[in-house]
């Protein structure tokens, strides 16, 4: 069956349930601040664990990356079938939206079947994010190739995601680059978007990783890239022998305080996701400590930068 076949069977489903769940969702995040939370940082939480820890600590939003620990939603029992129905009533129920699914599908690739088995990843997020009513599917430039010329990868990169664009298109949903891997400063990441030149591509800015990898201030990340900024991943962290230690928000060297000024004050209206890497970094705080100070810090920051509920 093609994408749009597919689509087009998944469609029934979601038109069902889009309206009044889209609408009540709203209603509730009306009394929350726009924050959310990755589930990369909640591996080992099932699907209720996380709609009621989402709920409980007053999170208005949850990044689908993983259910415990499996990153392949597209196949997860919550998100097929029947059960795809009941989750979304779920959400519906607690006033939470998924604000986006995360892909780990790649454009960097040059062998052909590694790069037609990343694109068809890409397709399977894209048809599960019509199917839920999720507006963004995240995906990653990621590797520049050793002894390739990096216009070169580029050009392959903008290639996938053009592909990847008018997939999405028709199924309403934007694919998002995130500043991520060799990818993390503007002039590459804008060399990208232009190079796309679709209305359904855009920017996850990893806030982190332009100021620790990429060597930007805040400011100058957001001057250039911010009328891109669809969705943000914001944490914290502290050098740590050659590399950095994931640290709780507001107590290592990355300004997210001042990211989330410059976001605020500039006129993003997205989510403020927490991106804690649980699933990767295993070593780093629990998720039942991290989550509920994240949501705590974020209301002082978010409030002195004019955010409200």
């Amino acid at each position: 069956m093609s994408a749009i076949s597919r689509r087009e069977a998944l469609g029934t489903l979601a038109a069902s349930l889009a309206a009044p769940a889209l609408l009540r969702a709203a209603k509730g995040r009306g009394r929350r601040l726009p924050i959310a939370f990755s589930t990369l940082g909640c591996p080992g939480w099932t699907w209720p664990t996380v709609l009621d820890q989402a709920d409980r600590m007053g999170y208005a939003g949850i990044e689908l990356r993983g259910i415990q620990g499996d990153m392949d939603l597209p196949k997860r029992p919550e998100l097929t079938g029947d059960a795809l129905k009941q989750t979304r009533r779920d959400l519906e129920a607690r006033g939470l939206v998924v604000t986006d699914l995360g892909a780990s599908a790649h454009m960097h690739e040059k062998d052909a079947a590694l790069r037609a088995a990343q694109l068809d990843d890409g397709r399977r997020f894209i048809d599960l994010a019509h199917a839920m009513g999720v507006p963004y599917v995240r995906m990653f430039g990621d590797k520049l190739a050793p002894g390739e010329p990096k216009e070169e990868v580029i050009k392959r990169i903008v290639d996938g995601f053009q592909q990847m664009a008018a997939a999405a298109k028709p199924a309403g949903v934007t694919v998002l680059i995130e500043s991520h891997g060799d990818f993390t400063n503007s002039p590459d990441l804008q060399a990208i978007i232009d190079g796309v030149g679709s209305p359904a591509f855009a920017l996850l800015w990893d806030a982190h990783h332009t100021f620790v990898a990429g060597g930007e201030a805040p400011a100058d990340t957001y001057k250039r890239l911010g009328r891109y900024m669809r969705h943000t991943h914001l944490k914290d962290s502290k050098p740590e022998g050659n590399d950095h230690r994931y640290v709780l928000t507001g107590t290592g060297v990355v300004p997210v305080k001042e990211q989330v000024r410059v976001l605020a004050t500039g006129g993003y209206k997205g989510f403020y996701c927490y991106e804690w890497e649980k699933k990767w970094h295993p070593e780093i705080e629990e998720p039942e400590v991290a989550f509920p100070h994240y949501a705590n810090v974020m209301k002082d920051y978010l409030a002195q930068a004019g955010v409200k509920v």
